[in-house]
Formats: structure tokens, C-alpha cells, sequence
């Protein structure tokens, strides 16, 4: 892939919806250690220990609460912070969550793209879009290969299809709107299931695994045998990034839909990777409580990543055991003292490292 990108975000403008979120707050992580000037556009953090609290990042960027189903809001920040580049990852992002809520699921994912979309039409400063999306935004057959870009949309549960519909939306604003405008550049992105430290969303694996942890109990493990691609967050961050910086220097070249997925390795189960994180610990268990009545969901699941790793030269540099070692590592260092911002720092700082091999 080499490392162009990271002298390429210095000075720029940068505006990233979501950046309350776990992804959202490791990549403005990322983009201020690069020398970036970061806003971000979200809603307050859920929780005290969230990774945007514990590193106090509201101190690093100009943030922004909003929520993007409130247009003019959105249009307002987009207006003040002039972006050159945005980073969309604002979303109801959890599957279990969506069958509760799925009108706010539909009307967050959905109409607030609308929403992202419609402040990108109206703000001539930008250059480059990467709008995330999701790998379940395919319609999920369990075929033992992965999906490709130019594979059907599709959904069973709520989010799945809330993500689909976003693709829908930001084709249709593409063909309409920005393939129209000169110097912009726009890409949709679907990455796998991201793991690292500073997540405490409800019903995702790790941090139910952590908790545990440390609360001395045994690893509630619903789906044991589901499989998933499993990456360490920095894995697709890279690739944005990446995407960003191309996006920005030829626009038709790069624009379009990409996959930013782990290799054939880190396709693993459920309970492959809960086990996995109980070694690195060195301690805990895991049992296993199927529910007769749990919502549907996949139980195979991959990317296939060839466009990114031949057109952009982008390529996982993190083995699955690497990934799982590197979150588990975060969660015992901040633990036992090791400030969030140091600890995530270092993962960056080593990440990094590893983007000259």
C-alpha cells in the first residue's frame, strides 16, 4: 500500500460524522496524530467510558452534537467548518439493536444519508467523500466465497436492509449529483466486523467478552458457530484513508464502491474468537446460551477485497491473532492505569510501522 497517504492529510480539513462512535473516534484519532484540522458531527457519547470520552477527544477537534436526521443542523456544521474531505460514519450500527428500533434504525441510516448527502450537494468546498456503509449490506446467500462490489444489495434484519438502501441512496446521488461536479471525488465503503480497543457497545462480541472479564463471570456466547471477518479497526481506517487521499487527487479514477476486508484467516467463529480473546486474557470461560427466540442473523459472512488490493494497493497487515491481541492488550493496559489516548497512540504508532513492509 505504502504510506503516501499519511504526509497527505496535513493541514486539510476534515469533517467526520460519528465521531462520538468507536470507529469514529479512532479515526480522528488517527487524522489529528497525521496533523489534520478534524470537526466531527455526532451525538453526545453513550457512555462515560467510551473511547471518544476516555480520550477526551472533544479537546482534540471541534465537535459538533447533532443529529443527522436534522438537515439543517447538518447543512449549519457543514457550512461553518468548510470540509475538504468528509468521513460519513454517523449510523445506528448494531444488528440486535435494529430488531427493538427499527423505525429509528430506517430513518438514522437511511434519511440521515439522505441528510449527509444533501449538505455534500450543497458544500463547494469538498473534494473527497468516503461514506461507510456495511459488508451486510449484501443480500447475504452464506456463500462460502466473498461478496463483491458489483454483487445485489440486500437485507433480512433491519439494519441490513437500512445499510442496502444507503447504498441505493448514494448511488443515485452519484449518477445525479456528483459524478456532475468537478473535482469531487465520492466512494461508498463496506468493511468487516471491526474489533480493537475502547468499544463498550451493547451486544457485540468483544465488549460482552471484556465485561465478563472483568466482572469474574463466564462468557454469555448466544451464536458460537456464526461466522465472521473479523479486523482490527485500523485495518479499514487504512483503507479510507487510503481512499480519501485518491479520492482527492483524481476523482473519477477512484470513486465508486470498495471492500475493505481481513484475508481468508480472519474468517473465523464466534466462538473462535471469544476463545481466542480468553487465552490472551488468561483467564475466564465461555458458555453457551443459544436463545430459542433470538432475532435472525448470518451465519456466514465475507468480503472479497480484490478491487482495493489491485487498484489501491491496499492490503490487511494484521493476522486475525494479531488483531485479537492488540484489542485485548488495550483493554489490560487501560485497566491497569495506561491512559485510553496512550494506549490507542501506541496501536497507531504500530500500525503505522507496519504499512512500510
Amino acid at each position: 500500500m505504502g504510506v503516501s497517504f499519511l504526509d497527505f492529510y496535513k493541514g486539510k480539513r476534515v469533517l467526520v460524522t460519528g465521531d462520538t462512535g468507536f470507529k469514529g473516534s479512532w479515526l480522528c484519532l488517527w487524522l489529528r496524530e497525521l496533523g489534520a484540522e478534524v470537526a466531527g458531527f455526532a451525538l453526545p457519547p453513550g457512555r462515560e467510558d467510551d473511547h471518544y470520552n476516555l480520550l477526551k477527544l472533544g479537546d482534540m477537534i471541534r465537535h459538533v452534537s447533532g443529529d443527522i436526521r436534522d438537515l439543517d443542523s447538518l447543512e449549519a456544521a457543514f457550512g461553518d467548518f468548510k470540509p475538504e474531505i468528509l468521513f460519513h460514519l454517523a449510523a445506528q450500527s448494531i444488528v440486535r439493536v435494529s430488531y427493538d428500533s427499527p423505525k429509528e434504525t430506517f430513518d438514522t441510516n437511511v434519511g440521515g444519508s439522505v441528510n449527509v448527502l444533501e449538505a455534500v450537494r450543497v458544500t463547494p468546498s469538498l473534494r473527497s467523500v468516503v461514506y461507510v456503509t456495511s459488508d451486510k449490506c449484501y443480500r447475504n446467500n452464506e456463500w462460502l466465497w466473498g461478496y463483491r462490489e458489483n454483487d445485489v444489495l440486500g437485507g433480512h434484519d433491519p439494519y441490513s436492509a437500512s445499510k442496502a438502501a444507503a447504498e441505493l441512496i448514494f448511488s443515485s446521488y452519484m449518477d445525479s449529483f456528483i459524478s456532475r461536479r468537478d473535482g469531487l471525488g465520492a466512494a461508498s465503503v463496506r468493511a468487516g466486523n471491526v474489533i480493537g480497543g475502547g468499544d463498550w457497545s451493547p451486544a457485540r462480541i468483544v465488549p460482552d467478552c471484556i465485561r465478563a472479564l472483568r466482572e469474574g463471570r463466564p462468557i454469555e456466547i448466544r451464536n458460537p458457530h456464526s461466522t465472521r471477518p473479523w479486523q482490527h479497526v485500523l485495518e479499514p481506517l487504512a483503507g479510507y484513508l487510503l481512499l480519501g487521499a485518491r479520492l482527492y487527487e483524481d476523482p473519477k479514477a477512484f470513486s465508486g464502491a470498495w471492500n475493505f476486508g481481513p484475508d481468508d484467516d480472519a474468517v473465523r467463529t464466534v466462538g473462535e474468537l471469544a476463545e481466542k480473546i480468553v487465552g490472551r486474557w488468561g483467564a475466564g470461560s465461555l458458555r453457551i446460551s443459544p436463545s430459542a427466540h433470538a432475532p435472525h442473523e448470518a451465519r456466514l459472512l465475507r468480503l472479497n477485497c480484490d478491487k482495493a488490493r489491485s487498484l489501491l494497493k491496499w492490503r490487511p497487515r494484521w493476522d486475525f491473532t494479531t488483531a485479537v491481541n492488540e484489542t485485548v492488550d488495550w483493554y489490560k493496559e487501560v485497566s491497569s492505569g495506561v491512559t485510553a489516548l496512550a494506549a490507542s497512540r501506541a496501536r497507531i504508532k504500530d500500525y503505522t510501522e507496519v504499512l512500510n513492509d
